[in-house]
């Protein structure tokens, strides 16, 4: 028996919806154990005998975007999107465990001195932007915001100068070229502390499938450089500085990987901004190469939610705009409560 005959597999009795929205260590050994006999119990084969090849790829399903308490939760409209998105995620994910070959979550990186966080930055009276605060390329001209001077050396070393040409030159860049504004948004994906670590339950379902398919996760790192933002995990916002030199590369390898499988899956956080960088960049690479592969992308809908800050700002307009433009080109927006045989196309690669 494939993994693609398996009917929805049940749910693990380790599994408990109410903890997603919490902080806790997954307990490895016995997941592996408990892995082992489940994947003899219902008859999953390895990852490597499947027919038709499919990768979920899973954006930033962090503690910082997805625990209510945490730095940049997104909430969405409902105020809770991240925890049932995460909640229906896992169990996407244990119902399907046979039929999904690889898993390829993104994490978010950062470190306290990047161009989006505060401390980048600074007034005339030395004072730092509030989280969410707007910066325009009209701002840095007018030096209502200016490189902090104190940080310059930790970040460039002797080409701390170069700084202020290049916060000229990437706003500008980020103006002309369609992109959002320059946000500064709140420290959070912070290298080495809690908000980066995956959420918990998902961690733990990733870690089950990972052993019961005898299938690596692959993990993918994104935003560590502190010149330029990084929502998409295909390519940073901004490549070049004020001279035309390369600070940044597109993830040419992941997107060559991604291309490889038989079906796509995504879905994670936040649907305004990672989510719909990545699959915007995706979308470019594939009209390049052959429109008709856009065919192959499945966007799990009912799994990521927009930012939406009350009383602040709200993306779900942008976001929804966003999925239907995938839609017209080709992409498929479903369900995670579909079963996967009524995916439009999904086994009869």
């Amino acid at each position: 028996m494939t993994p693609q005959t398996i009917t929805q597999l049940p749910i693990p009795p380790h599994f408990q919806p109410e903890t997603v929205s919490k902080v806790w260590r997954v307990p490895y050994q016995e997941r592996a154990k408990e892995a082992k006999i489940w994947a003899q119990q219902h008859h999953i084969s390895p990852a490597s005998e499947d027919t038709t090849r499919i990768c979920l790829l899973l954006i930033d399903v962090q503690n910082t975007f997805c625990i209510p308490e945490f730095e940049l939760f997104v909430g969405g409209r409902s105020g809770v999107g991240a925890v049932e998105d995460n909640a229906r995620l896992c169990q996407f994910l244990y119902h399907n465990l046979g039929r999904i070959t690889s898993i390829c979550p993104t994490m978010d990186t950062h470190t306290a001195m990047q161009i989006f966080h505060p401390v980048f930055w600074v007034n005339e009276a030395g004072e730092h932007p509030q989280s969410l605060t707007v910066i325009t390329e009209a701002d840095v001209q007018q030096g209502v915001w200016k490189v902090n001077s104190a940080i310059a050396f930790s970040i460039a070393g002797d080409k701390r100068s170069e700084l202020e040409p290049h916060a000229h030159h990437y706003v500008s860049r980020l103006s002309n070229g369609g992109k959002y504004p320059l946000i500064i948004w709140p420290y959070h994906s912070m290298l080495g502390g809690i908000g980066h670590a995956l959420v918990s339950a998902v961690e733990e379902a990733l870690f089950f499938h990972n052993i019961a398919r005898n299938s690596q996760t692959r993990f993918e790192v994104k935003g560590s450089n502190p010149l330029t933002e990084n929502y998409s995990v295909l390519s940073p916002e901004v490549l070049d500085n004020a001279r035309g030199d390369a600070i940044a590369h597109k993830n040419t390898s992941l997107i060559e990987k991604l291309l490889e499988y038989d079906a796509l899956i995504i879905a994670g956080q936040a649907k305004s901004h990672c989510v719909a960088w990545t699959i915007e960049d995706l979308l470019t690479e594939i009209q390049a190469k052959d429109p008709q592969l856009a065919k192959k992308v499945y966007l799990l809908e009912d799994c990521t939610s927009p930012v939406v800050v009350p009383d602040v700002v709200d993306f779900t307009e942008q976001a929804d705009t966003a999925f239907q433009r995938f839609a017209d080109a080709g992409m498929q927006i479903v369900q995670s409560t579909q079963p996967l045989e009524t995916w439009p196309g999904l086994f009869a690669r």
